[in-house]
């Protein structure tokens, strides 16, 4: 059996993350238009960062196949939609722990009006699914040489 250093702040915040997912589920968040509450309903991890020419957004999609997974941009929404399924080959009483979700989840962004919605891709590599979000040719920052005399 191996040592493990006990970290009671990781509790805490495992215990703060499923508050928050229940609250968001309850009160009808943006990200959960409509959903109930039932088992299994889970929200991956979004990084969303920005750089001169678009926005990306890559989330953490382990063992979820590329067929499963929805991208759609709809109303200047963008949402992500898809299933992680369970591996039927093992059977629930064989297992010592099970910590993470299955089945379907969805992630909805609204999108700012700077958003070329032509342009946008998605690929997912390694369990990470990038969507990247181009900016529109005139909201992209200009640079102007200053003539000194």
């Amino acid at each position: 059996m191996a040592i493990v250093k006990y970290n009671p702040l990781r509790e805490l915040r495992t215990m703060q993350d499923q508050m928050d997912r229940l609250l968001n589920l309850s009160w009808g968040a943006p990200d959960f238009p409509g959903e109930d509450i039932k088992e299994g309903v889970w929200q991956p991890a979004v990084d969303i960062y920005e750089t001169p020419e678009s926005i990306v957004i890559k989330a953490e999609l382990p063992d979820v196949e590329q067929k499963d997974i929805d991208v759609r941009i709809e109303d200047n929404t963008l949402t992500i939609k898809g299933e992680r399924k369970h591996e039927s080959e093992v059977k629930k009483e064989n297992y010592h722990r099970i910590e993470r979700y299955f089945g379907s989840f969805q992630r909805s962004f609204k999108l700012p009006g700077t958003v070329n919605q032509e342009g946008v891709s998605a690929n997912c590599e390694k369990g990470v699914l990038t969507v990247t979000l181009p900016k529109k040719e005139e909201v992209k920052p200009k640079q102007i040489s200053v003539e000194v005399k």
